[in-house]
């Protein structure tokens, strides 16, 4: 399976509104935001910076997600902390968002809505008790 993931064309960073978003994955459940604050502020100045938590345990969810306003600064992230050591837990580190490579087939279940916004043009809008009569 992973000599078939290597033979895929290579996908290209996504811009979000304001900046570039990189995702960081095997985050230690007790890391602070200032933490990662600290690792990446090295690559850039951080523009956002969210740490999910779990509500019932309070820790760390296990994942974050980091805005820098540059291509470059993003792009620096992804390569220099990706596969590092943080707080005893190698990082991964990648782009949140990714443009499909040209020409690739749209992933399964993304259609464009039809009529009424349902996905199947079989389907019609329920009418009300008082219409039928």
């Amino acid at each position: 399976m992973l000599s078939s993931l290597l033979l895929l064309p290579p996908k290209s960073p996504w811009t979000a509104v304001e900046g570039w978003i990189i995702v960081v994955t095997n985050v230690h459940e007790e890391a602070s935001e200032e933490d990662l604050q600290d690792l990446f502020s090295d690559f850039g100045k951080v523009q956002n910076l969210h740490l999910n938590l779990d509500r019932r345990t309070g820790y760390v969810k296990g994942y974050a997600l980091i805005e820098y306003a540059t291509k470059k600064e993003a792009e620096e992230a992804v390569k220099g902390a990706n596969g590092t050591e943080f707080l005893e837990q190698t990082i991964h580190v990648d782009f949140a968002f990714v443009k499909p490579p040209a020409g690739a087939a749209a992933p399964r279940g993304s259609r464009p809505a039809g009529r009424n916004g349902a996905t199947g043009g079989s389907r019609r809008r329920s009418v009300s008790p008082q219409a039928r009569v």
